[in-house]
């Protein structure tokens, strides 16, 4: 008796562990996704149906996606995260590694190199980590079974099978995260096809394994997303009694300009025109609250990832690579 009951769970763990695993061939929404790209991108229909069948749903993706966001930290735990002695120092080590074409990048970009090895860092660190899903598994299985965001996700998936075809790799082969992010800087397929270059001029834009492409195509979404040469990123706030508290965290993009925000009780000591585009946002540490001005260059980053936090540690691990560094050169 035990032995059949030891059987039959084992044999329902086998099956929904196949269930699991099931590809997208019966899908009906996979199924109305082939009949698009063979419409709209001439692609072979046997082939897409193939593939379907071989993109395999994996519910760790379904899990991981409806994880609480980070956010839900506040700044001094999150900091933590990403802002290590460790991470520092690995840094450095990539930039020691990287100099010429980081100075390269940043010549043509504009774009300080402690920023782009900092995103590097917090991505992927350093390339040590980029993900263990098959992209393909992890955007059918959002693109299909995950329909808060199923729009978004197949979008991404068509961008996936275009740069694929374009680059002539085998979309069952590459690697990514469990969003279907890609390489040193986990571009997702779209900004892949946007932005990713061929920065080293070798024919072949390869970010997984191309430190040069890699980090000239961080260097060139900071650049097309409006990074301004030389300019600061954030500055610190001093807000007066009666500064007007709702404008705290109220946009990501900079609505205001630093003259204003002056007249709204935030000011600061730092050297910025009054006429530069700002926001203001406010930082939880262990002693209280922080009052930033964020700049254009700081809701560029925050295109990267939609997050003050995640602009905000990536800004002090670049200035924390650089002291560590000695010096940018």
């Amino acid at each position: 008796m035990k032995w059949t009951t030891g059987l039959l769970a084992g044999m329902g763990m086998m099956l929904a562990a196949c269930a699991q695993e099931s590809g997208h061939g019966d899908n009906a929404n996979a199924r109305i996704f082939v009949d698009y790209m063979v419409e709209k991108h001439d692609f072979d229909r046997d082939e897409m149906v193939e593939l379907m069948r071989e993109a395999k749903r994996k519910d760790a993706i379904l899990k991981a996606i409806k994880r609480p966001a980070e956010k839900a930290k506040p700044w001094y735990e999150y900091r933590n995260l990403f802002v290590t002695p460790a991470s520092v120092a690995g840094g450095v080590d990539f930039w020691d590694k990287n100099a010429q074409v980081l100075t390269e990048a940043s010549e043509k970009y504009g774009v300080p190199a402690e920023m782009i090895v900092a995103i590097i860092g917090i991505e992927t660190r350093y390339g040590g980590n980029m993900g263990g899903y098959r992209v393909l598994d992890a955007l059918a299985t959002l693109a299909f079974n995950y329909p808060r965001r199923s729009k978004f996700f197949t979008k991404e998936l068509e961008n996936y099978l275009l740069l694929t075809r374009d680059q002539e790799v085998d979309p069952a082969t590459l690697k990514g995260s469990y969003a279907g992010a890609m390489g040193f800087g986990q571009f997702m397929p779209s900004s892949y096809r946007a932005y990713a270059v061929d920065f080293n001029g070798d024919g072949h834009v390869d970010i997984w394994e191309d430190t040069e492409d890699a980090i000239g195509s961080v260097a060139n979404y900071f650049a097309e997303h409006g990074w301004e040469r030389g300019e600061p990123v954030a500055v610190l706030a001093t807000p007066r009694p009666n500064a007007d508290m709702t404008v705290v965290n109220d946009s990501l993009d900079p609505k205001w300009t630093v003259g204003e925000l002056a007249e709204k009780g935030f000011t600061t000591t730092a050297q910025v025109e009054p006429d530069m585009p700002a926001n203001v946002f406010s930082l939880q540490t262990e002693n209280g609250k922080q009052y930033w001005i964020g700049l254009n260059n700081f809701s560029v980053i925050t295109r990267y990832n939609r997050s003050r936090l995640y602009a905000m540690a990536a800004y002090d691990l670049a200035q924390d690579i650089v002291k560590a560094r000695g010096g940018r050169s």
